[in-house]
């Protein structure tokens, strides 16, 4: 990532003030409209979680808004990051509280899911503050992406079926959201690229309308003013060790999020202000959210394409988006217009969305050069895709301890699998590395 930083630090001295576009030199109207810009990059992709989980769209523009302060003023106001929806515990949503069988939210598991995801955000605290106690390089020797990475892939292999359920509505609309998210992502320039997502929905959302697909039955009866609906989360055994383990993966993604954003504005941010502290933000977003009813937040790929687009790396244009966020969520008509979209274009949408999960634990793989060549990684990947696949086949395992009576996911089975099968087969020589680059900061779909 040094390289890539000093490239970046010669590049912005041709632009001024420190060579990075801040408010001095854009003015105030300037700012609003970039804050904007960085609002609807995360859009698409922020709304999209509850309506795939069931969760209330107005409480995650809420909780990403707060959240993405909340990092802010945890990381000393210096990292240019939003905080949106995490598509990562789209398996333990789908585990702990699968919508019902006419697509309508499962209110009665709901509750427990924020609980184990809410907990979920503690484990990045106690991560963050192992990081700080005994350094980054020795912590992260427990998390290498031979048991990451085909945690990821399995994660997206897990949400496949759901995907093709929602499809077999309509496929027609499907495919026509699946054809544009892929042409905008491809042929598409500047932010077209950006938002292929969102430019899937709304084109297929048109379709839908002549079509006579969309219901305005709750759009019409809903307020233009309210508040966010909140649903404060239960807890319960069994939902905290199926839902947890996927923090084991989430944290990757952001140790990769960060390392992206410090290779696109040239400032290592691993180390000023510290892998801890963005660690100990994000997670205390997620919990916070998770809390009142919100999925879990993460750092998004999405706006730091917008900074690669734009060169404006002042956080204060990523804060005023995060204020258009937590206005959005005070209108409760744009919310059940959200809610409108048919379950067809969620799973046209999700096709590819759900693939790219998987795509992003090989590309964990391949960027970090894991070596499967030896026969202790091959043994390690093995394992974490055949149990995380099949117990979540199987239903988990179910085992009592005392009267509590507790399930693990596939997921969880598989997460402590690999990480004691990392520590004892031979061989483990991985060594974080804080100067690694991130080759292509700008992720069009996270």
């Amino acid at each position: 990532m040094a390289a890539r930083i000093d490239e970046v630090k010669a590049s912005q001295s041709k632009l001024g003030v420190e060579g990075i576009y801040d408010a001095r030199t854009l003015g105030v109207p300037k700012m609003l409209i970039l804050g904007f810009q960085h609002a609807f990059a995360m859009f698409g992709a922020t709304v999209l979680v509850p309506l795939l989980t069931g969760l209330e769209v107005s409480t995650a523009l809420l909780m990403a808004g707060l959240g993405t302060l909340l990092f802010h003023l945890l990381t000393k106001l210096q990292v240019p990051a939003f905080l949106g929806s995490s598509f990562a515990f789209l398996g333990g949503y789908a585990a702990v509280a699968p919508l019902l069988a006419d697509g309508s939210p499962n209110v009665e598991m709901l509750p427990y899911a924020c609980g184990g995801v809410a907990v979920s955000g503690l484990l990045y605290v106690i991560l963050a503050l192992l990081i700080k106690s005994f350094g980054t390089q020795r912590v992260m020797r427990f998390f290498p992406p031979v048991v990451v990475g085909p945690m990821i892939i399995a994660i997206g292999l897990i949400l496949a079926p759901s995907a093709i359920t929602n499809c077999q509505t309509n496929w027609l609309l499907a495919m026509i959201a699946l054809v544009v998210i892929i042409v905008a992502n491809i042929f598409g320039k500047g932010m077209i690229k950006i938002i292929p997502i969102l430019l899937g929905i709304v084109v297929s959302y048109i379709v839908a309308l002549f079509m006579n697909q969309v219901d305005f039955t709750l759009v019409q009866e809903a307020d233009i003013v309210g508040l966010p609906e909140i649903m404060i989360a239960k807890f319960d055994v069994s939902a905290i060790i199926a839902i947890v383990p996927i923090a084991l993966a989430t944290m990757m993604e952001h140790i990769g999020d960060i390392c992206a954003i410090s290779a696109t504005t040239g400032k290592n941010y691993i180390v000023k202000p510290g892998l801890h502290r963005t660690l100990l933000g994000d997670g205390i977003a997620t919990s916070l959210s998770a809390i009142f009813g919100g999925p879990a937040n993460t750092t998004y790929g999405e706006n730091t394409g917008v900074l690669v687009l734009t060169k404006v790396y002042d956080p204060r244009v990523i804060r005023i988006a995060a204020v258009i966020a937590v206005l959005l969520s005070f209108i409760p008509k744009f919310s059940e217009i959200v809610h409108s979209i048919p379950t067809a274009i969620i799973g046209g949408v999700s096709l590819v969305l759900y693939g790219m999960i998987s795509a992003v634990g090989i590309r964990n793989l391949v960027d970090n050069r894991v070596d499967f060549t030896k026969t202790r990684n091959l043994i390690i990947a093995a394992v974490v895709l055949v149990f995380a696949l099949g117990f979540n086949a199987a239903g988990g395992v179910t085992f009592q301890v005392g009267e509590a009576v507790i399930t693990l996911s596939g997921l969880a089975v598989a997460a402590i699998a690999g990480i004691l099968l990392n520590a004892i087969l031979p061989g483990n020589d991985y060594t974080f590395d804080m100067q690694v680059e991130a080759e292509d900061a700008a992720f069009p779909v996270e």
